[in-house]
């Protein structure tokens, strides 16, 4: 017998054909382009989203991100290039905001979540029919069979679980239990983005699209989506802001710009690192280009009209060529053009005329843009002196609006030179108001508020009221500092208001403009105690990155109040945590609280546990301390909890393979008792799973 060899090569791409490996990518852009009228939105953005990868769209405000997205969902028609999405597959898109979804639909908020799962719920009346149908002495001879195949697809479908799934997601997402039976119609703009989004991870689409998911979100629902996505089957395309969301859940991240977007592998950690040294190697290619061009320029206007002007007529064409292809690709289209010739990149590129004169070429060459970095903030903060060591200290207090209501009790602080604190906790639990409290626009409700010696406080706050809305951007600085109009106008081009811009009203800025306005002012003020009420909350991601910087560097104090925890994660040195009525404090690093917490919350989750066993063993002894073997069999609960999942698992499966195994003659008796044990059984495992899930969070 001969045996034949098979190179690995043409193996691996047998097995890709024949689809046992799943490579193709399930969604693909191919010089994608967008413009309206004569303006360019963005060109030239390629790229593709594997099965099961995770991608993060970053970019500053206005680069055209929505736009992609809506593209990239079907929703929109590029002007250019193409998109590809692999054969069947689902997507599921979710827009930034969704105020106008439901709109006509008048059911509760449960019902729409029903709707994911039409197909079960039709299989489930089936059954229920059939049953009635087994119950009667004239039942068709192969009724129990569809009846078994049926209910086996239903249980592999999921349908024992679904109504866990719905419960698991709107809890996930900050849904209570009432909320569950609110008509659509009453619910708010954030909260209709919820249930968007909930509905969207319950059908589990091929591919999930997301613009900005976690604007509506608090901290809790915000890692609970964090940690579905992580584990999601299917592909993710997320734009978000939130940095510390991008590490945990991205495998790649595309840095859009308006010449299209470059690739990064690893999460958003990952791409910082790589973005800089990528940044220095375009820019040494670009000028390394620049100067070939040029060197074949000076060959070009020499030979032109001389003996070798036709040597100098096809480098002319060449160059030509290459120009007008970095114009529109940047200095890595080269190799492209090198081996798939002018005609086929042309194909896909938005490519002009070449020029044809060396007057022509001299020009285009001279308008090459460089390689993109986003225009960011130039901002440094600097203190006008010193502050003494302590910068803040507390003693018993108790803040809030009226005594018979207050909002917390703190633990004692002491807050000293240079140590930057983050105050973290749900909305209303009272951060704005501490900080109110620190610079007295409040009074304390019992306790006492110590202010160090030689402070300068300067205050950025969340909403930005102590500007005046009828005041242009110029009019705003020049009112909290005297200077000359050029000197103004050159402070605020530092903050990104160039040109026209410096005279619009405030009341008419972007939420992005009026933090970098008040940025602008904090900086003037020159303090050495910063308090900071989400300062990142309508900044882009490179506006976040600078502001990250300047902190870093700040020689004075900072009490930071955020839900951005990446920042939190990179400044803080305490962290202050407003939670059940009281501000805890935990001296240490926000991954080091991310631990403590932890062990707190297990530790809570155990004695819990513990507790519901104690009950029952104390009346059994009568009161009596427990024995050195008791205590050891309740540290091993979980253990145990996890012997009982595996042991009620093994029944459900007995209880399923019997009711395959019923045969017509016992239908209906024997199937009605299989069918009750079926559902108990499957009702004590859901209260297993859920414990484990508690003791495990």
């Amino acid at each position: 017998m001969k045996v034949v060899s098979i190179h690995p090569v043409v193996l691996f791409r047998f097995i890709c054909l024949s689809g046992i490996i799943r490579v193709m990518a399930i969604l693909s852009a191919a010089y994608v382009g967008q413009s309206f009228g004569a303006f360019d939105v963005f060109q030239g953005v390629t790229g593709s989203i594997p099965h099961g990868g995770k991608v993060g769209l970053v970019g500053p405000n206005g680069i055209g991100k929505t736009t992609l997205l809506l593209i990239l969902a079907g929703l929109s028609q590029p002007t250019s290039g193409s998109v590809t999405i692999a054969r069947g597959a689902r997507i599921g898109y979710l827009p930034q905001e969704s105020s106008d979804a439901f709109t006509g639909q008048n059911h509760t908020v449960y019902a729409e979540m029903l709707g994911a799962f039409s197909a079960l719920l039709a299989d489930e009346q089936r059954l229920r029919e059939m049953e009635i149908m087994m119950a009667q002495q004239e039942a068709p001879a192969d009724l129990l069979a569809r009846y078994s195949q049926l209910q086996a697809a239903f249980e592999l479908a999921g349908g024992y679980h679904y109504q866990t799934r719905i419960k698991q997601v709107l809890t996930g997402l900050g849904f209570s239990e009432p909320d569950w039976a609110l008509p659509l119609p009453h619910l708010s703009g954030g909260q209709k983005t919820r249930a968007l989004l909930a509905r969207l991870l319950l059908e589990t689409p091929d591919l999930l699209i997301l613009d900005e998911p976690t604007n509506h979100l608090d901290m809790e629902a915000v890692e609970w989506l964090e940690g579905m996505l992580k584990t999601w089957d299917g592909a993710v395309l997320v734009v978000s802001h939130d940095r510390y969301f991008l590490d945990r859940v991205a495998n790649t991240i595309w840095e859009m710009n308006s010449a299209g977007i470059e690739i990064y592998r690893g999460n958003y950690s990952a791409y910082v690192v790589q973005r800089q040294s990528r940044w220095e190697l375009l820019t040494k290619a670009f000028a390394d280009f620049k100067a070939y061009a040029e060197k074949e320029m000076d060959f070009i206007r020499r030979n032109i009209a001389g003996q070798r002007t036709q040597m100098a007529q096809g480098k002319l064409s060449r160059l030509a060529r290459e120009v007008e292809a970095v114009r529109v690709g940047g200095v890595g289209i080269i190799p492209q053009l090198n081996s798939k010739g002018w005609l086929q990149l042309s194909q896909g590129l938005d490519l002009r005329r070449p020029a044809s004169t060396v007057g022509e070429l001299q020009q285009r060459l001279g308008e090459l843009p460089a390689p993109y970095q986003p225009l960011t903030l130039n901002l440094t903060l600097r203190p006008s002196h010193r502050s003494g060591n302590i910068v803040l200290r507390t003693t018993n207090l108790q803040a809030g609006y009226t005594a018979q209501v207050p909002l917390f009790q703190a633990e004692d602080i002491e807050l000293h030179r240079q140590e930057c604190a983050a105050l973290i906790g749900g909305n209303g639990t009272g951060k704005t108001t501490f900080l109110r409290t620190i610079l007295g626009e409040l009074s304390p409700l019992s306790g006492e508020i110590e202010l160090g010696a030689s402070l300068k406080i300067g205050y950025f706050a969340q909403t930005q009221e102590n500007m005046n809305p009828n005041n242009s951007v110029l009019d705003e600085l020049l009112l909290h500092n005297n200077m000359l109009l050029s000197e103004a106008r050159s402070y605020l081009a530092r903050f990104l208001f160039r040109g026209d811009d410096v005279y619009k009203q405030v009341q008419s800025l972007s939420g992005g403009e009026r933090s970098r306005l008040a940025l602008a002012l904090l900086t003037l003020a020159e303090a050495n105690f910063l308090l900071l009420d989400e300062p990142t909350n309508h900044l882009d991601i490179p506006a976040q990155e600078v502001l990250q910087a300047a902190l870093e560097n700040f020689a004075g104090t900072v009490l930071l109040v955020s839900h951005d925890r990446y920042l939190v994660d990179r400044l803080a040195t305490q962290i202050w945590e407003l939670r059940d009525g009281r501000l805890h404090v935990y001296a240490m690093p926000y991954q080091a609280y991310l631990a403590q917490r932890q062990q707190e919350l297990e530790a809570a989750q155990l004695a819990v546990t513990l507790q519901r066993e104690t009950v029952p063993a104390a009346r059994q002894t009568n009161g009596q301390q427990l024995s050195k073997n008791e205590q050891r069999r309740r540290a091993v609960a979980l253990s145990e909890l996890e012997e009982q999942i595996t042991l009620t698992e093994k029944r459900l499966d007995a209880i399923s393979q019997a009711l395959q195994d019923t045969t017509q003659a016992q239908a209906f008796d024997k199937i009605q008792s299989l069918s009750i044990e079926y559902t108990n059984v499957t009702e004590e495992l859901d209260a297993l799973l859920s414990e484990w899930e508690i003791l495990h969070e």
